[in-house]
């Protein structure tokens, strides 16, 4: 029989954190702290695989799942002394999600469950305090209307707000014990009303009913959207963790609390985290009140004046210190820690590793490594590659006019300039028109996730550093102030207000995420510094990576960012990316409407000395390394004047007949260019086209060997070959002009020439081509797009309802498809060696960059990878990653 169920409580447990597959990552870690005889609230986790059998087979359970729950629920009894549904000493519930990956705020939670009219009264007698237990039920009763029958927060905030107004109050612990029952019947009312039928009454139908709601909030959209986001599996599923509640909302000497062991923005190693005094968990992240402190130093440092828990709760603080220290030391990581004291008793929530910013990330997988507590190679793989984009752009100039227009917590660090948008559905459509937006929310919920990861930044009048904006904002990334309670947002005008000024949608304004502070308009920016621990870690890492980190580049700026990022070369140097400026792209234009050889090298004769220049220019910024050269491949459309404005302007320029201009371009026109006459085709149909460029590369290689004294490694790349005899055709010609080059110098320089792989057929017949060809280089996108016969530019229109229905598990033009287009890089691999032992291997399409896609080219045997100047840093990481995965692999 299929054990579906797992205990944990009472100093002992069924599974451990090993276990992370089967039982979520936040049950695993309840079963290891009961293991390690923590203070943890009894109860039992609801595996995985239900999660997977539920969505199989119908949205049913697997058949003896209901008694194995019950003989869970009876242990919990047994060790708490209390009974699930009993009116006299009821046991209430939590039921939670939690997936293998950490996921926060994406899916469901239910607390207090097992309240109703009857044992609400049992709770009232068996604490003593009727304000407590009411409180308790008016809580339960919005969270599981919530998140289990579909009704709207909103139709009961309506009604508290209501009653505070009556009452003349502000916050809810100034209502009593006789105020919470008028609410909970208004409550109720609202139920009945909106649904036809009472809330719910009976404890087990509850428990049901939240279980299956955890399961289905594993595919609503916030959960999906998150999942594409940091490439988690659908197929994992989620586990539902089942855990008798323990309360800090009973007085003054309870509470409820957030902490890690370590600052999740800075990485500083001392305890950081903010609590609330007679509260539940979701009010601290909820924004509904505003935290305290935990420490003494944390408050006086933030200029609060409410005590920190260290002063209000001083034995119970030391206790927490204690625990929270153990708990960084078993986990050899810093940790997420949520928390409850009950009457002045700790109970001990749950803990994982922490959600942190790159900066954090760097600092502690360092620190922890000088202390011994993890290897050089463990820090290596703590940090998230993709995480150190953040670490890689502009922040504020210190020098520049800051005008301050609200001021709230420093809730992510970075800077962001955009513009105002106030709802995540329009900062999502305006990014995709390719602007910068602020999202500017009253406070951001789980639904809002689509909209924060579009913006460029995020502000929220209310919340606390570990509200839902925060900890989602230092996830994603993204520059994040909370909390400027100085904003006063109207949504239905479109505005909001702040220190006597109003700001409209649309309006610029930048964030200091460092600071807290939100400022008027656009302010000027520097380049970062990439020192300190980021430097350290980087050279751990470049000790351990095998394959070799070059950068995609065609201008001086990108080439100095690449080299500066650590870059070892540059991967591919897309020619005709040089001749879109508006100087020189009519000589481009003249040279393919010419009609006739001759027409055609009187263009070249204009276009060579600045392509010749351009190379002398990159030559000299990678003196010493490798740099690859694509020859053209224009699609034709993309430089074919379409306007009459633009046809006079070449006739001027060319004293070609405006006319004529016409008429050839209408010949050249193409149904599909992408598919047309581009990439080696125009070499092999124009010969003249490429003698020109490959002259240029190497008259600027023997230019810079003259003036430097050191010669650079030209690597000639044409594109789109497919056939064995393309290849020996390109590569005669190159040769032949090389030799006439060196021939006139009276010098020669070392030069390699290869091809660019994107077509099916050249890398199913790579074993033709490594005949000539001394180099691959695999150019992803393309070969993407023919593998799939997929247009890159178009797949927008219906790629997300593939990601949707899980036909397609990610983007495969974002990630490599490794089963499709992985298995034909690893036939021309092979193939290519076969005849050519030492051909030189890499990818330079957008996947360079990408770190599951690096891992792929580890395996595969590749020697190196090209991406993106400001995507170095990140391969580096990833490529280092890679080699200790394979190592590990290899010792298994």
């Amino acid at each position: 029989m299929t054990q579906w169920v797992y205990g944990f409580g009472g100093g002992s447990a069924d599974g451990d954190a090993s276990m992370k597959n089967l039982l979520g990552g936040k049950g695993a870690n309840l079963a290891e702290m009961s293991s390690l005889g923590l203070p943890v609230p009894p109860g039992f986790t609801i595996t995985t695989e239900v999660c997977t059998h539920y969505y199989a087979n119908g949205e049913t359970y697997p058949a003896d799942l209901e008694a194995q729950v019950k003989t869970a629920l009876d242990k919990v009894e047994a060790i708490v002394g209390k009974t699930f549904g009993d009116v006299n000493n009821p046991l209430l519930v939590s039921v939670r999600s939690g997936a293998r990956a950490s996921m926060p705020g994406m899916m469901d939670t239910v607390l207090n469950l097992g309240l109703n009219d009857q044992t609400v009264e049992g709770l009232a007698r068996l604490s003593g305090d009727r304000r407590f237990a009411f409180d308790s039920y008016r809580r339960f009763i919005t969270m599981y209307s919530n998140v289990v029958l579909g009704l709207s927060h909103d139709d009961f905030e309506e009604v508290l707000d209501a009653h505070k107004d009556r009452l003349g109050v502000s916050v809810d612990t100034d209502l009593k014990a006789e105020d919470w029952e008028r609410v909970v019947e208004d409550y109720k009312a609202v139920v009945e009303r909106e649904l036809g039928h009472p809330f719910p009454q009976d404890p087990r139908d509850q428990m049901w009913g939240a279980v299956g709601a955890v399961f289905a909030s594993w595919m609503n959209e916030r959960a999906k959207f998150y999942r594409r986001m940091h490439d988690i599996p659908e197929s994992w599923g989620t586990a539902v963790s089942v855990q008798s509640m323990v309360f800090g909302n009973m007085g003054e000497t309870s509470a409820t609390g957030v902490a890690f062991t370590r600052n999740p923005s800075t990485g500083e190693a001392r305890l950081y985290g903010e609590f609330l005094i007679n509260a539940q968990g979701e009010d601290v992240v909820a924004g509904i009140r505003t935290p305290q402190s935990l420490t003494r130093i944390g408050r006086e440092e933030m200029g609060e004046t409410a005590p920190s828990m260290e002063e209000a709760m001083p034995e119970v603080f030391g206790q927490f210190v204690e625990v929270v220290n153990k708990l960084e030391s078993h986990y050899r990581d810093m940790q997420d820690i949520e928390f409850t004291v009950e009457q002045g008793r700790l109970w001990m929530l749950q803990t994982r590793n922490g959600k942190r910013t790159a900066k954090s990330a760097l600092k502690v997988a360092v620190d922890l490594a000088a202390e011994g507590v993890i290897t050089q190679e463990e820090a290596i793989s703590r940090v998230e590659p993709s995480a150190l984009d953040q670490l890689l752009h502009p922040t504020l100039d210190p020098e520049a006019v800051r005008t301050v227009i609200a001021a709230g917590l420093p809730a992510s660090p970075g800077a962001a300039t955009g513009k105002i948008v106030f709802d995540a559905d329009e900062a999502e459509r305006l990014a995709g028109l390719g602007e910068a937006v602020i999202l500017v929310r009253e406070e951001t919920s789980p639904e809002d996730i689509h909209g924060m990861h579009a913006a460029r930044g995020i502000v929220t009048a209310r919340g606390g550093m570990t509200s839902h904006a925060a900890v989602v904002a230092r996830g994603m990334g993204r520059a994040c102030v909370s909390g400027a309670g100085e904003i006063h947002i109207d949504e239905a005008k479109g505005v909001f207000t702040a220190r006597g000024r109003t700001f409209k949608a649309g309006e610029v304004i930048t964030i200091d995420g460092s600071k807290g502070e939100v400022l008027d308009g656009a302010v000027a920016m520097i380049e970062p510094e990439l020192t300190g621990d980021f430097q350290t870690l980087m050279a751990w890492a470049d000790k351990v990576r095998r394959l070799k980190v070059r950068a995609n580049a065609e201008t001086p700026l990108d080439a100095k960012t690449a080299r500066g990022f650590g870059a070892e070369g540059i991967g591919l140097c897309r020619t005709e990316h040089m001749f879109f400026d508006d100087t020189r792209i009519a000589a481009v234009r003249e040279m393919i409407l010419a009609d006739d050889e001759a027409g055609r090298r009187t263009a070249l004769a204009k276009i060579a000395p600045f392509q010749k220049s351009d190379f002398v220019e990159l030559f000299e910024i990678m003196t010493g390394l490798p740099v690859t050269v694509r020859l053209l491949d224009p699609p034709l459309h993309e430089f074919i004047p379409h306007t009459d404005e633009d046809i006079d302007a070449l006739a001027a320029s060319s004293g070609i007949d405006a006319d004529k201009l016409k008429r050839r371009a209408k010949e050249l026109h193409e149904t599909n260019p992408m598919l047309g006459h581009r990439g080696c085709r125009l070499g092999v149909a124009y010969p003249e086209i490429y003698e020109m460029q490959v002259r240029a590369v190497l008259e600027a290689a023997l230019e810079v060997k003259k003036t430097s004294g050191q010669a650079p490694i030209p690597e000639i790349m044409h594109p789109l070959v497919a056939l064995g005899l393309e290849m020996k055709y390109l590569r005669e010609l190159t040769d032949r002009t090389a030799k006439a080059v060196f021939a006139d110098a009276g010098d020669s320089v070392e030069y390699l020439v290869g091809t660019m792989i994107e077509l099916p057929r050249a890398a199913i017949r790579a074993g033709d081509l490594a005949e000539y060809a001394q180099f691959f280089s695999f150019g992803t996108n393309d070969l993407t797009q023919t593998t799939f016969g997929i247009s890159r530019d178009d797949s927008g229109r219906f790629l997300q309802a593939y990601l949707d229905k899980g036909i397609f598990e990610t983007d495969p033009f974002v990630r490599l498809d490794q089963d499709g287009v992985g298995g034909l890089i690893e036939i021309a691999a092979e193939r290519g060696r076969a005849v050519r032992p030492d051909v030189k291997l890499g990818i330079c399409g957008e996947h360079g960059g990408d770190p599951s896609s690096i891992a792929f080219c580890e395996k595969a045997g590749l020697d190196y990878v090209s991406c993106s100047p400001y995507r170095v840093p990140i391969a580096r990481l990833a490529a280092a990653q890679a080699a200790l995965n394979v190592e590990r692999e290899k010792d298994r």
